[in-house]
């Protein structure tokens, strides 16, 4: 090799290095631009199956979950069946007087008596829907919430806390801070997860989980408001409701893998607390976020 021409590739070798660091660092400005002038305040991780393609912007601080939450607690009940200690054809009854009327809960709307319903029901409710009083079942299934925090410790992950069930958090405005993630811990449990197959579940919990996660109804104009309409995402939302006497809204989340129709995926966690925007606007902000992450992503060889 010659002299010249080795210099020749260092050179291209040299600028391909810089644009490739530039375009993540576009990434980074698109995402400034979006929330700088928004009143609140916005957590983001982003993952791509590169590991030179993360991004993080406020990753480490806590954000409250709220139903981002009902993902963990999934995880965990499906690991306790691969012990035996449940089944997902088991069936468990909820009574009328679970059907606690302040809380959001599709089963109470459908099953206003009650209903013996099977676990494998109850998950899909808690998760596609978001239902509440679902939620609450499966968490004294696992006995408390701290079942959950419990699981993911034992799992070497350390930045998420659970605390309190539903009823709890929706009684008091400040106890739902206690259940609290990180963006990029949040990140790391989509990404461990689903990378780990038939490791850390068995396949036929990990086959149930994610297909659930691709069903969600929840929050369609979040990461997928703005996404091409056949994307498939797998995801898990929160929200918290307005207080009434600040106007400040605690939480609108969005977490989850959005597959690429070139056979990749990346994972991203959007977290917006501290709000006195709107819920349109704190929707917008998560997905004109997933949007441009698309569009880089997009663009990668």
């Amino acid at each position: 090799m010659t002299t010249q021409f080795r210099l020749t590739f260092l050179l291209i070798l040299l600028i391909s290095t810089q644009a490739y660091s530039q375009t993540i660092e576009t990434l980074r400005q698109n995402i400034g631009q979006i929330i700088h002038s928004k009143n609140s305040v916005v957590g983001v991780a982003i993952n791509g199956v590169d590991k030179d393609d993360t991004l993080s912007m406020k990753g480490s601080d806590h954000f409250p979950m709220q139903s981002v939450f009902k993902f963990p607690i999934a995880l965990t009940l499906l690991a306790e069946m691969d012990k035996g200690n449940f089944s997902l054809d088991q069936k468990i009854e909820i009574k009328k007087s679970e059907l606690l009327p302040g809380l959001w809960s599709p089963i109470r709307e459908k099953y206003p008596d009650g209903a013996t319903l099977t676990i494998a029901e109850i998950l899909e409710y808690t998760i596609t829907l978001s239902d509440n009083v679902g939620c609450d079942v499966l968490l004294k299934l696992l006995g408390k919430p701290q079942a959950v925090e419990t699981y993911f410790a034992n799992n070497n992950f350390n930045d998420i806390a659970v605390k309190i069930n539903e009823e709890t958090m929706q009684n008091n405005w400040d106890l739902q801070f206690q259940n609290w993630t990180t963006p990029k811990e949040a990140n790391r449990i989509l990404q461990t997860f689903y990378e780990n197959k038939g490791n850390l579940l068995s396949q036929k919990s990990y086959d149930f989980v994610w297909k659930m996660m691709k069903a969600t109804q929840t929050g369609q104009n979040r990461l997928k408001g703005q996404l091409p309409e056949e994307t498939i995402v797998a995801h898990k939302t929160g929200w918290s409701g307005t207080n009434e006497t600040t106007g400040i809204t605690a939480a609108v989340n969005d977490i989850g893998i959005i597959f690429l129709p070139n056979g990749k995926h990346f994972y991203i966690s959007v977290f917006v607390t501290e709000s006195k925007e709107n819920i349109e606007t704190n929707e917008k902000i998560i997905s004109d976020i997933a949007k441009v992450a698309w569009d880089y992503f997009m663009n990668q060889p």
